[in-house]
């Protein structure tokens, strides 16, 4: 009883097509901008095209602002393939993976994130990644957050080596449709980087960590290790930049500390805790 007559079938779905084309417009009128942005940059001398404080930004208020049919899921992904493919236009690059731990679930992370224009790039192993982002123009690798075989993060803490700039998903959910937690590693960005939670490449002697404990409750984490020999390596992510680091790791035991710093990203967005909000 509550159908629309027939006859207004054709004007809802005139209205579709209308909104449709609004949108394709929208689109080429985002890409002249894109191509005036890449000519502003040329003449200021160039800068990377990946910002990832400023997507951080753009998808907190996505998420935020979001209600009705659509799942977020749809609306997340469209705009992370907008901003991807977007930047690929101002700076070609790919996307090397490591599947180390399996292909799947990284290339529906890749797929999620960046879409089926930016080139995808397997590799066996997460130094192999670590490796061709060092010997590229300009590309992005992602590596599987938690365990590995190898502390495949210790390079990055040379100066000129790649760094943790992301990691993903960034809009966190039980249901995640590409929920596997990944970094994002790229050359060393000398702006734009997202500071929230800053990561650390940490060695000690293995049998000193004596209280683990103490570490989650100074506000650091331990993303991964790995045993080598004598020696711990941790990689350790801190929700602030951390002076006192190896203070903390000290007074948990640790011998024979090294600590580099080897990136950063934007803290997680927990869509859950904006559906509370908005449901009080």
């Amino acid at each position: 009883m509550n159908d629309p007559p027939p006859d207004a079938l054709p004007d809802l779905r005139a209205e579709i097509d209308r909104i449709d084309a609004v949108m394709h417009r929208l689109l080429i009128e985002r890409g002249e901008i894109i191509h005036r942005l890449i000519e502003a940059k040329a003449r200021q001398g160039g800068g990377s095209a990946f910002r990832p404080g400023r997507e951080a930004d753009m998808m907190r208020g996505l998420v935020s602002r979001h209600h009705g049919l659509l799942p977020l899921d749809t609306v997340e992904s469209v705009w992370r393939i907008i901003i991807s493919t977007f930047t690929f236009i101002q700076s070609n690059y790919s996307v090397h993976a490591d599947i180390s731990g399996g292909d799947a679930a990284m290339r529906d992370s890749c797929r999620f994130h960046f879409g089926f224009t930016v080139p995808y790039v397997p590799h066996k192993s997460a130094p192999e990644v670590v490796g061709a982002v060092a010997n590229s123009g300009g590309d992005l690798g992602i590596v599987r957050a938690g365990r590995h075989a190898s502390a495949w993060w210790r390079p990055l803490s040379l100066p000129e080596a790649p760094k943790i700039i992301a990691r993903l998903p960034f809009v966190e959910r039980p249901d995640h449709p590409a929920g596997m937690p990944v970094f994002v590693v790229s050359k060393p960005l000398a702006e734009a980087a997202a500071r929230d939670v800053i990561l650390y490449s940490v060695s000690v002697q293995a049998s000193s960590l004596e209280r683990r404990s103490l570490l989650s409750a100074s506000g650091l984490e331990i993303v991964a290790m790995c045993e080598e020999g004598a020696n711990l390596f941790l990689l350790i992510a801190a929700g602030h930049e951390t002076a006192d680091l190896a203070n903390i790791l000290k007074r948990a035991g640790a011998l024979n500390l090294r600590i580099a710093e080897i990136g950063s990203h934007a803290a997680r967005f927990d869509v859950s805790h904006t559906q509370t909000l908005a449901a009080q």
